[in-house]
């Protein structure tokens, strides 16, 4: 599977702000939602928090869909 790259400014972002900023969900509603009913995947691994800190090189996938977080 390939996935996008998507850079980020700081070393790390939350996953909630990861999930918007990838363009993988809408809202922050959304992320609540899909992260709550266990359909996202950090590093092939269920993820049920939304503050999960992300970095450079964290792969994430949300209902099949999946983007990689890169530096600037």
């Amino acid at each position: 599977m390939s996935y996008q790259e998507v850079p980020i400014r700081a070393g790390v972002i939350r996953l909630g702000q990861f999930l918007k900023l990838a363009g993988l969900i809408d809202t922050g509603a959304d992320a609540k939602a899909v992260i709550a009913d266990g359909l996202v995947t950090v590093n092939d691994e269920v993820e049920l928090r939304r503050g999960r800190q992300l970095r450079p090189g964290d792969v994430v996938v949300v209902d099949g869909q999946g983007a990689r977080v890169a530096e600037t």
